[in-house]
């Protein structure tokens, strides 16, 4: 079929609902929202989250997308997000381009797939703990130039061949707690050869050791953000041009800046405020000797006592009005467990904040585990530990009154 076949007759750009054959003749209907650039699709578990109902196992007709554009005649969507199985849009992209797909694959068996033709702007891949492989060819330099790829969540089920993405971030998903050592990154295969790596977990949790680096020869750009161990190992990368580092709480062993002689570009946001006040007199040393080429900035030092109170808690990823209430929540329950006198009451305190979110919509499986960790930081508290409570009994308090 040539180009001009595959074109549609007349292109829809009106916001409206459209009859879509997108599992079959007419399976589903499209509404298309004024000033919205993406659409997502995913099963029916997933409730209105997502646009548009498609079981994992069930093919689409990506070309069913075909007859839909933006005003001004560009594909649409522009951003897709994809829960399940089908890994068919690679080859639909290879047709037309993708600005930005994120995808959690449901793969019940390793999958092989060839992206190598792919246009795509920026890949991310959402991977669970559980499931098969994902062994993905990248698009290739000459048709995707600015491909970017982010993998999230189970690094060890992805693999991958091929040129290098412009840049990659890695975000491994790590325990929430600190006290089972530092998360080790596996082997990430062919992108080693990367050149711009970001690494991120989240502040308070696991850190990720960053004895991986060594695996890493060519990087010019990285950017760390969140917690990290062994950041003595950041010396073994001399030829690094950009370094940036944010909600770091702790940068122990961080070398001088001189030890990278080639740093053009260097960002601290959000770090200890101890090290962060060391980081600007070499940031002025630096600058004395060979000016700065490209954007250096040292701010936001942060006090011990912020990263527990404002940014240890787990509901930073939460929705801004479900976040202000639940840290209120928390701050209530730790004012009560500080003013107990009982064991007694200190069940009290943890039960009124569990029970707190049983009205509250969006409360669902993420939010759940979030307020489980958050009980459990409580737990942890020295008003706790004054009274005798254990993670157990916080646990059962915990599990005994919510409803979500």
């Amino acid at each position: 079929m040539n180009d001009e076949a595959k074109k549609p007759r007349a292109l829809i750009t009106e916001d409206g609902s459209y009859p879509l054959d997108l599992t079959g003749p007419r399976s589903h209907t499209l509404v298309i929202e004024p000033g919205v650039g993406g659409l997502s699709i995913g099963p029916a578990s997933l409730g209105k989250k997502v646009n548009l109902h498609v079981e994992p196992e069930q093919r689409i007709n990506w070309r069913a997308f075909d007859a839909f554009a933006t005003p001004a005649g560009s594909p649409w969507p522009r951003w897709l997000y994809y829960s399940g199985g089908d890994s068919g849009f690679f080859t639909w992209a290879s047709e037309r381009p993708i600005e930005g797909m994120e995808w959690t694959p449901i793969l019940p068996a390793d999958m092989p797939v060839d992206a190598s033709k792919s246009r795509i702007g920026r890949l991310t891949i959402k991977l669970s703990q559980t499931g098969g492989r994902l062994h993905l060819t990248l698009p290739n330099r000459e048709t995707s130039p600015y491909f970017r790829l982010s993998v999230m969540g189970n690094l060890a089920r992805f693999s991958a061949n091929g040129d290098m993405p412009l840049s990659l971030a890695l975000v491994p998903r790590t325990s929430p707690r600190k006290n089972g050592g530092s998360f080790q990154l596996p082997d990430m295969g062919a992108l080693h050869q990367v050149t711009d790596l970001s690494l991120r977990s989240e502040p308070m949790t696991q850190p990720i050791s960053l004895q991986c680096l060594s695996r890493f020869p060519n990087l010019k750009s990285l950017s760390l953000y969140g917690s990290f161990s062994n950041l003595d190992q950041l010396a073994g990368q001399p030829q690094l041009k950009n370094l940036h580092l944010r909600y770091m709480p702790d940068l122990g062993g961080l070398p001088a800046l001189n030890v990278w002689p080639e740093l053009d570009s260097f960002i601290a946001f959000n770090v200890e405020e101890a090290a962060g006040k060391r980081l600007r007199q070499q940031v002025k040393a630096h600058a004395a000797v060979r000016p700065w080429a490209n954007l250096v900035s040292v701010s936001q030092l942060r006090k011990p006592e912020w990263w527990a109170a404002e940014y240890g808690r787990p509901f930073s990823s939460w929705p801004a009005r479900l976040a202000k209430l639940a840290n209120a929540a928390y701050d209530a329950a730790l004012a009560a467990l500080a003013h107990a006198r009982s064991l007694a009451e200190a069940e009290a305190a943890l039960i009124a904040f569990a029970a707190r979110f049983n009205t509250l919509k969006g409360i669902e499986t993420p939010e759940r585990d979030d307020l489980g960790e958050a009980v459990w930081q409580l737990s942890q508290s020295d008003h706790a530990a004054r009274l005798g409570v254990t993670e157990e009994m916080a646990q059962s308090w915990f599990d005994a009154v919510r409803d979500y």
